[in-house]
């Protein structure tokens, strides 16, 4: 991501023909596995560490501290999101996990007074969004889009009203040696997600895992200093399935050892603005038309 990385001081500055290979590759690797690695984005690991830092002593308060920054139950969705609350796959039981979310467009400033929390999280945020703008440019001119900016503009309203990008904080605490944990359970169940792209921010434990064409699921290793990105379900029916928005899933680990190790990762959820109407680019009509508000509502209802 060098030639168009955050560390490009102008994006207005870098012509087409720069970009192009990387675009291409980009979008080989979303239509190919789904997923990809990227580096030199310009986001410094010592930020993602020190969010991930700040996030762990939160995660390891007392419940009835946390409970003073509870995500509301009105739709918003800036908040805390408890242990073992959401179930993202109807075919398992509550993910073993829990989060905190980061929605400007909520307009809640309730922030946990743990050092750096809310410094880190909104930085992060921040970048990420800066970085999702240049990732969709590069989406677009992978997918020879006449206009390069056309992804660009459908989310135009990130950070505000109209637009529910979201990041969220995941921690998968240790599971207990005397725990009977259900079958069923899983610390994320197998999902694709939603919208256009996510950017996951992982620590050094792994426990990603991706289904390939192929129907098999893979470990992701982590890789420092990158930021790996994958496709969500608008994405993949506006281009028509020329990129996939692939399963992926954290299952409760097998060893002991790894049982005992606490996992974190920030998942910035990119999605286009409410009313933009998702339609095949290529007019194929392989899916129908539908707003991004109604898609996301549909998926989401079963999650809580």
């Amino acid at each position: 991501m060098s030639v168009y990385g955050l560390d490009v001081v102008s994006e207005n500055a870098v012509e087409r023909e720069t970009v192009q290979s990387v675009a291409e590759d980009l979008c080989g690797a979303l239509s190919d596995v789904g997923f990809c690695y990227i580096k030199n984005h310009g986001i410094p690991q010592s930020l993602i560490d020190k969010m991930h830092a700040a996030n762990k002593t939160f995660f390891e308060m007392p419940v009835e501290y946390k409970n003073a920054y509870l995500r509301p139950r009105n739709g918003q969705l800036h908040g805390w999101v408890p242990f073992e609350t959401e179930t993202i796959n109807a075919e398992r039981t509550v993910d073993y996990k829990e989060g905190f979310n980061y929605m400007p467009a909520d307009n809640i400033e309730l922030w946990p007074d743990v050092e750096n929390f809310e410094s880190s999280v909104k930085e992060v945020y921040n970048k990420s969004h800066q970085l999702a703008l240049r990732i969709l440019d590069l989406v677009s001119i992978g997918l020879k889009l006449e206009d390069g900016a056309f992804l660009r503009k459908c989310h135009k309203l990130i950070s505000q009203k109209g637009n529910t990008t979201l990041m969220r904080n995941n921690y998968y605490p240790t599971i207990p040696k005397d725990k009977a944990v259900n079958p069923k359970q899983a610390r994320f169940g197998e999902h694709s997600d939603y919208g256009t792209l996510t950017l996951l921010y992982q620590d050094n434990v792994s426990g990603l895992e991706i289904r390939t064409l192929e129907g098999e699921y893979i470990p992701i290793a982590p890789i420092p200093d990158t930021v790996l990105i994958n496709i969500g379900d608008l994405m993949q029916r506006w281009s028509s399935d020329k990129l996939i928005a692939t399963k992926h899933r954290v299952l409760i680990p097998d060893h002991e050892d790894r049982r005992r190790k606490v996992r974190q990762s920030t998942a910035f959820f990119i999605v286009p603005d409410e009313e933009t109407m998702i339609e095949c680019l290529d007019n194929s009509k392989k899916y129908e038309p539908v707003s991004s508000k109604d898609y996301l509502t549909m998926m989401l209802k079963p999650t809580y």
